[in-house]
């Protein structure tokens, strides 16, 4: 072979290793690119539970999404013990209760892994609501205890009008079911004569209807369609307002919850520390709650 094809065969070979080196190179930073996870990529929570608490959790997470777009957040409703399910089963990140979560639950969670931690994100005072027409004004727990056992039937043995009560309540899955039931029936069973109503804007929808349906709903939902009316205790006839839900003067006063596993983090904690701050407690006040201060 002559000294110049020699050299001709020498700058191809170089030229056949420069090409192959290449091409690894761009192969093994193609890899790099492929396997190493964006850190602009979004994260998606998922939030259920309480119909009472829906309203402000969809709300807020409209408001928390436009602020993060890379985020995205998915509510759904069903009531509190839907989402503590749920919770427990480790479906969702947030299980939104109008009720503290049952020591049956806490140790389901237990059994699975799941430490629930409780943060209350505001107060709302159950409204016990009539129709616009019905002449009733006020009514003692005691009464109201008996209405909903069933003792009372009749609107004139409080003083209303000759007519049958319709007692409405929420389905077994509803926090404020639970909550109605522990703070007015006590160890008493809910009547047998009692409506179910699959949500709280069905029992309005009853109430503003029927002049002899009587129901309870969280303050959010209260409208011009219906009316609140007063409960008596011994110390004296209360309306669900700011003042009495946060002196505790109001018998109905309730705490509303999320429930994490463990203490919240990454988005979830970015979420919820927007609900708790200046911005997010002015929108579930607007919703018609109140801020935890």
């Amino acid at each position: 072979m002559s000294q110049n094809n020699k050299y001709i065969l020498g700058v191809i070979v170089c030229l056949l290793l420069l090409f192959v080196i290449f091409l690894s190179h761009s192969v093994f930073q193609e890899k790099d690119v492929l396997t190493t996870p964006s850190t602009n990529a979004g994260s998606k929570i998922f939030i259920k539970g309480s119909d009472t608490i829906l309203p402000v959790s969809i709300a807020e997470s409209k408001i928390y999404m436009d602020l993060h777009p890379g985020n995205e957040i998915i509510v759904i409703g069903g009531g509190s013990s839907l989402g503590l399910a749920s919770f427990i089963e480790g479906e969702v990140e947030i299980a939104m209760a109008s009720r503290k979560i049952k020591e049956s639950e806490i140790t389901s969670a237990t059994n699975k892994g799941i430490e629930p931690v409780e943060t209350i994100i505001g107060w709302d005072g159950i409204s016990v609501i009539v129709n616009k027409n019905n002449p009733l004004e006020s009514l003692s727990v005691e009464q109201l205890q008996m209405v909903y056992s069933g003792e009372i039937t009749n609107w004139k043995e409080l003083g209303g009008n000759d007519e049958k009560i319709r007692v409405l309540v929420r389905d077994q899955s509803s926090g404020t079911y639970g909550f109605f039931k522990e703070h007015v029936l006590g160890d008493k069973a809910y009547t047998k004569n009692a409506i179910i109503e699959p949500n709280t804007e069905a029992v309005v929808k009853d109430v503003s209807l029927n002049t002899a349906s009587l129901g309870y709903i969280g303050l959010a939902y209260m409208d011009e369609s219906v009316r609140m009316i007063g409960l008596g205790t011994s110390e004296g006839t209360f309306y669900p307002n700011a003042d009495t839900i946060r002196r505790g003067t109001y018998p109905l006063s309730r705490p509303l919850y999320y429930y994490t596993d463990g203490e919240p983090e990454g988005t979830v904690k970015e979420y919820i520390d927007f609900v708790l701050s200046a911005q997010g407690q002015e929108i579930l006040s607007d919703i018609g709650y109140l801020p935890i201060n």
